[in-house]
């Protein structure tokens, strides 16, 4: 993606804390009748490989879930974090020159992979058991995959394909206005942070975090 030297991140531990913050993905592979995308929830192993390992499953009729055409090469996965518009009236310097247009501020990550597909069933059902765990954990009555019989969790999972996916490379963006005076992004954070949208005032305290770094 285009990455502009003030909005690149390179610290891993930042940018494995995003891509857990924000585990829906897109995966993107292109065979040989073009690109192909699925959208698909990922746990991120920190430790396995240089730059970590994502693991997830799709459905065995999902075309990631088949043997590759030769074509498909290394994936492409998008984790997208928050993001929003920007209005050029938040901007100081909207009142001192009016010089100024909108903007759209995000978090995103780009981790380029290959694909490892599995289907051992004790394989799988450990995936299972994390990304559920994951995804329950602060629930009141959290449930637990051998909350169902199990004849029905391993009947289940035939319908299904592991993916593995180790990290070759990560580019990782943050375009929260860092090429703005420190007055107009202030502004900004105070103008999302009054908003009753929950991506804006995600958007303004990965501001915060900015401006205090």
């Amino acid at each position: 993606m285009y990455l502009p030297g003030h909005f690149k991140v390179e610290d891993k531990g930042a940018i494995h804390d995003a891509m857990r913050a924000y585990p829906f993905a897109t995966l993107v592979t292109n065979g040989a009748d073009g690109p192909f995308a699925s959208h698909l929830p990922l746990l991120l192993d920190g430790d396995e490989g240089e730059f970590g390992t994502l693991l997830g499953h799709v459905a065995k009729a999902n075309r990631h879930g088949r043997v590759p055409d030769s074509d498909e090469g290394v994936a492409l996965v998008i984790f997208h974090g928050p993001q929003t518009y920007i209005s050029p009236s938040w901007y100081e310097s909207k009142r001192e020159h009016g010089k100024v247009v909108p903007t759209w501020n995000y978090v995103a990550i780009h981790a380029y992979a290959r694909i490892e597909r599995f289907d051992d069933p004790v394989r799988l059902h450990g995936v299972l058991t994390r990304l559920t765990d994951r995804h329950e954990a602060g629930a009141k009555e959290p449930w637990k995959v051998t909350d169902a019989p199990d004849a029905f969790i391993q009947q289940q999972m035939k319908a299904i394909t592991g993916l593995s996916l180790r990290i070759e490379r990560i580019e990782a963006k943050l375009k929260l206005s860092q090429n703005r005076p420190e007055a107009d992004r202030r502004a900004m954070v105070d103008g999302l942070s009054q908003s009753d949208q929950p991506g804006d005032r995600a958007v303004a305290d990965a501001m915060q975090r900015v401006l205090r770094d």
